[in-house]
């Protein structure tokens, strides 16, 4: 089996220059795809604009199948904000596009695992376009069309920090808020912070019919059953 130092080397030359929130979103995605026993491999990163051209007249005034309908300039690949990745097989050495490969038996398609922890880290994905589905392709727009990317325009640093808390697992708490409910009914709000769920104790205790009283001296919260 492979190692995820192994999985991760695949991809280290498609990273490097990426934008700082697609080389940490791409690595978590490496690792949390690792962990649900899917290795994927980063196919491509950033694209220079002239190579973007060239995918374009694939299909067009070169042989080959349509792979882009982006000119150059014009993808999110050209400013390092978007990545495609790809199934790395077992050898380490080959991969797939097999998008019903079922590799870890879990009775889910590797390709869609793989796409739903994308999006949970905030990635927009190809294959949930209308127009043209790109399954490889994973960005982050932050807002931006590829217009105002050419004429300049880059996302703010609140708009970084803020995808790499999300990234890291840090969010604000209104971003990470919970509905705690009882008897199907809304009870009260919690949250979720470093993967640890908290609750107002003093809600849901009173909802279960205890008391509680807290003593400053001993700093200790008391729920008593009534």
């Amino acid at each position: 089996m492979l190692t995820l130092d192994q999985v991760k080397s695949k991809s280290a030359g498609s990273l490097g220059k990426l934008h700082p929130v697609l080389q940490a979103a791409a690595d978590e995605l490496i690792q949390r795809s690792y962990a649900k026993g899917v290795p994927i491999i980063i196919t491509q990163g950033m694209r220079t604009i002239a190579e973007q051209n060239a995918l374009y007249a694939q299909g067009r005034t070169k042989k080959g199948p349509i792979v882009t309908n982006a000119r150059g300039g014009s993808s999110y690949h050209n400013y390092g904000l978007a990545i495609d990745f790809a199934l790395l097989l077992p050898d380490g050495n080959n991969v797939s596009w097999d998008m019903n490969r079922d590799g870890d038996s879990d009775k889910v398609a590797d390709w869609q695992e793989v796409a739903e922890v994308a999006k949970q880290l905030g990635f927009e994905w190809g294959g949930d376009w209308t127009s043209f589905k790109d399954y490889p392709h994973l960005q982050m727009t932050f807002g931006l069309t590829t217009a105002q990317l050419l004429a300049g325009k880059r996302p703010t640093e609140q708009q970084v920090q803020e995808a790499l808390a999300k990234i890291n697992g840090n969010e604000p708490a209104e971003e990470q808020g919970i509905t705690i409910m009882l008897n199907g009914g809304k009870l009260t709000t919690g949250l979720v912070e470093n993967g640890t769920t908290y609750a107002p104790v003093r809600a849901v205790a009173e909802a279960l019919g205890a008391k509680v009283t807290y003593d400053a001296a001993s700093k200790t919260v008391n729920l008593v059953k009534e």
